[in-house]
């Protein structure tokens, strides 16, 4: 069977995470790689054995499958073009950073017969999988949720919104995403923002009320120093208490006296840990087997969607419903 050929536009770091995941798939070849800096692409290439295109064009006739790992506001003409194309297409979060894009994206992946998955890597974390399967047996009524960052300076693009849209379209996407993902649709939500050390609101208290009828509280900000675990979820039921610390371990209450036990993933690889690896095989399996996609293009319009819900609300000071 001929391998499924993959090109890879953005050699960044979690483009080289994919790159060297599906080049350990022998289903897979890494075919063709592109970057706006051609030494970073020449690296890449160099290690997975892939050629250099010399543009985005000439990437996507090579290829059967687009891996899109560009700076956020780059996603929605990059993704418009592979699906277009007729490539299945796997494109990073966020899948793009307006409303309107995230619609169009949608609305033209929904209308084509290819895969088209996005990058919510947390969703295939075991930390998370495993807090899925203990929510699917308990209910919960309320959870407190984080996500802080320690810094916008390393990398320097970071700090700038013309380049990831804003800090909520950042890490804490994956947050409004791990969020659905967990306790269903948000129908409504308040939020308070400030800025402090960014030229950009960069701290959020927010307030989120799902169709479930459970409510939750989402605090992220964007220099809050790297102190771990700068990724939280307690989640709070009847008479039970989880609790994540980032990908690495997760606790589990269910007693009246206090008593727990831990479950830790420390023995697994980062790609495992954080998911990398799964979303991958998922992706392949989607395109090669016709497995269901494990994070549709819906999915990735409705991150967005409550990522811009969060900024209007901030910036009316009013309740936002969805």
């Amino acid at each position: 069977m001929d391998k499924l050929k993959v090109g890879i536009i953005g050699c960044g770091y979690i483009g080289g995470v994919h790159a060297s995941l599906l080049a350990r798939d022998e289903r897979v070849s890494v075919a063709s790689v592109h970057d706006v800096a051609g030494d970073r692409a020449e690296k890449l290439a160099l290690s997975v054995g892939a050629d250099v295109a010399r543009g985005v064009d000439e990437l996507i006739e090579r290829v059967d499958a687009v891996y899109i790992a560009t700076p956020n506001t780059k996603h929605t003409a990059l993704a418009l073009s592979a699906v277009e194309a007729g490539k299945h297409v796997f494109c990073e979060k966020p899948m793009a950073t307006s409303i309107s894009d995230a619609r169009a994206i949608h609305d033209t992946a929904s209308g084509g017969k290819s895969v088209f998955q996005v990058g919510h890597n947390r969703r295939f974390a075991p930390v998370y999988v495993a807090l899925k399967q203990l929510l699917a047996e308990s209910a919960p009524h309320s959870a407190h949720v984080k996500m802080n960052r320690g810094e916008l300076l390393k990398p320097d693009w970071v700090g700038d919104p013309g380049v990831t849209g804003g800090f909520l379209y950042e890490t804490p996407i994956h947050m409004f995403d791990m969020m659905r993902f967990l306790f269903g649709e948000v129908v409504a939500l308040d939020a308070v923002g400030s800025s402090h050390e960014y030229a950009e609101t960069d701290d959020f208290s927010v307030l989120l009320r799902f169709e479930s009828g459970m409510h939750a509280t989402l605090g992220t900000s964007a220099d809050a120093s790297w102190l771990f675990p700068f990724e939280r979820i307690e989640v709070f039921g009847n008479h039970r208490t989880f609790v994540t610390r980032e990908m690495e371990s997760i606790c589990v209450s269910e007693a009246l006296d206090g008593d727990y036990n831990t479950r830790s993933m420390h023995q697994l690889s980062k790609e495992e840990k954080w998911g990398y690896a799964q979303e991958d095989r998922a992706f392949v399996y989607s395109v090669l087997d016709g497995a269901p996609v494990a994070v549709t293009a819906f999915d990735g319009f409705k991150s967005v969607e409550l990522v811009d819900a969060c900024y209007r609300a901030v910036k009316t000071g009013e309740r936002t419903t969805l």
